[in-house]
């Protein structure tokens, strides 16, 4: 059952683009409603990691080789670390291969320096899409791994769901860099159920063991079977979440457990071993539902709304997903949920043989559907001003939108391909794929004692202007750098003489349209007739980059 729950009234904020069109980096801004941070990004098809300021100005890059890409993840720990995945472009010659794909793990300080480094891929596994860094720091890993035909089929398989002969299962290694060596692990192998074969392992009913995944609820018979896309870990509870878009579901495990338990079904705080002790989004997995109680679509980044905000924030703890196909090839949402959970039992509690909630706590899109709609990728993070920041993957536009629906910061991925692209080139989807956006506050430790100034914008020809403008248009007192009188007005207006001696002056109203050109006059104070301007707010800049602000009255 598909449940949407949204503000009918939108107020938007217009972001400002000038000159001319503005296609990629930063769209709009509104300073005094978005939260202050630097955006941590690790776009597809190129190596590099990004760290830019809510201007778009890039001020620190971990740099790589050309041969290489994300493998998809990045993070920036406290210390100033980063935890970054990656692999070698050409993937034609590995044995285990398909979108999300990695191969290592690595730490890199702050200068880009080499720490540590962990490898996986080879003829039976392969990392692949996220990792989690623990408190401990250790690193939480999503693996897949081989299971033969024969494994397949006497595990209980059907035979005709193995397109490629072959089903990859997704398994979590935990890694301990100190160490360098893995010490716990969980494979969903070992927690399967089937009701094709009777003769085969892990006959049973289905419908009565929601802890177990069924073998055979798959949506085709390729290989490449969960295709698990995020995990998370919740220190509080020593749990683990993982996204499987795949089969629709998210799941809990406990990692409470060792690694001969979690292979079993005893044992750790939730005395089930490693079976699932919570799993949402689609009860049709375990024969407890149909496609219409169906409330989750192929989502991505499953995490518990726990970094930089309060223990007595209301969703703190709560699990929330970017929903990809909530409306299928429409639009995706951002979707909390309250998981049921009783820290007396210690367990989620099910309802009728199913895990619940069958409603969302939290769900909404853009206010204009269509911007928010991506096939695959994508995150969305709850910030402390309780504004949202989301990641549109395939089309890499992020934005930050407020508990009002205002949409407060926007950013398109500059890059074609993994290559730069010049202010006003047009992108289709998939040509600047972004796996996932996050922002870190002015304040974090990381931070402290970094030279944060900018360097550079990663588009080519950037307005480097824009900023400026946005923050004086949006001040309360009228011209900050260019003199306009009188201010408000309705027929005409005077600028600084010198100013506009210098060059043209243009008039832009707030969907940054150039609504009047006035060429460079040399004689002195010159009226501008603005008489057929509608009422409104208009920035007024010259061709020298000063600014202000115009109120045209009716």
């Amino acid at each position: 059952m598909r449940q949407f729950y949204t503000i009918l009234t939108f107020v938007f904020l217009l972001p400002i683009a000038l000159p001319g069109q503005k296609t990629v980096g930063l769209l709009s801004y509104e300073p005094s409603l978005a939260y202050d941070g630097y955006n941590l990004m690790y776009p597809h098809n190129q190596p590099n990691v990004y760290l830019f300021n809510n201007c778009g100005e890039i001020v620190h890059v971990w740099e790589d080789s050309i041969d290489l890409s994300p493998g998809n993840t990045a993070y920036l720990l406290e210390d100033g670390r980063l935890v970054k995945t990656k692999r070698p472009n050409i993937v034609a010659n590995d044995r285990i291969w398909a979108g999300g794909g990695g191969a290592t793990v690595e730490i890199r300080d702050w200068d880009n320096n080499l720490m540590w480094s962990f490898t996986l891929n080879n003829d039976t596994a392969r990392l692949h899409h996220d990792i989690e860094v623990m408190p401990n720091g250790n690193i939480l890993m999503i693996g897949w791994e081989i299971q033969t035909l024969e494994e397949a089929i006497a595990a209980g398989r059907d035979s005709m769901l193995l397109d490629n002969g072959e089903l990859w299962t997704d398994f979590v290694i935990e890694v301990n860099p100190e160490l360098d060596s893995i010490v716990w692990e969980w494979h969903v192998w070992d927690h399967i159920i089937q009701d094709f074969d009777s003769t085969k392992a892990n006959y049973g009913v289905v419908a009565d063991h929601p802890e177990l995944l069924n073998v055979n609820f798959a949506r085709d018979g390729v290989a490449n079977w969960q295709h698990t896309n995020a995990i998370s870990f919740n220190s509080d509870l020593n749990q683990i979440a993982l996204s499987s878009p795949f089969l629709s579901e998210i799941y809990i495990i406990d990692h409470s457990t060792t690694t001969q338990q979690a292979a079993g079904h005893v044992g750790g705080l939730g005395a089930r071993g490693g079976d699932f002790m919570y799993r949402w989004g689609n009860p049709q997995a375990y024969d407890q539902g149909t496609a219409d109680d169906q409330v989750s679509f192929f989502q991505h980044d499953v995490h518990w709304l726990e970094d930089f905000i309060e223990p007595s924030h209301p969703l703190y703890g709560k699990l929330v997903v970017f929903n990809n196909n909530f409306v299928e090839g429409e639009y995706s949402t951002v979707s909390v949920i309250d998981q049921p959970w009783d820290m007396y039992t210690w367990s989620y509690l099910l309802e009728e043989g199913k895990w619940g909630p069958v409603d969302y706590e939290v769900n909404f899109t853009h206010p204009d559907t269509g911007k928010m709609y991506s096939n695959g990728l994508s995150s969305v993070q709850l910030l402390p001003n309780d504004n949202y920041l989301v990641c549109v993957g395939a089309t890499g536009y992020s934005f930050e939108i407020t508990p009002e629906r205002e949409i407060v910061w926007e950013y398109v991925t500059p890059l074609l391909d993994g290559q730069r692209v010049t202010q006003g080139d047009s992108l289709e989807v998939r040509d600047n794929i972004t796996f996932r956006i996050k922002r870190y506050p002015t304040g974090y430790p990381a931070f402290a004692d970094r030279d944060l100034s900018a360097k550079f914008y990663l588009e080519l020809n950037p307005d480097t202007a824009f900023c400026d403008m946005i923050t004086a248009v949006r001040e309360e007192n009228s011209g900050t750098s260019l003199s306009i009188f009188p201010n408000p007005a309705r027929d005409f207006i005077q600028v600084n003489s010198e100013l506009s001696r210098i060059g043209e002056v243009s008039i832009y109203n707030l969907q940054g349209q150039l609504v009047k050109l006035v060429p460079a006059n040399p004689y002195r104070d010159t009226p501008i007739d603005i008489s057929q301007l509608l009422p409104g707010i208009y920035v007024v800049r010259s061709q020298e980059n000063h600014i202000g602000k115009l109120v045209v009255q009716q």
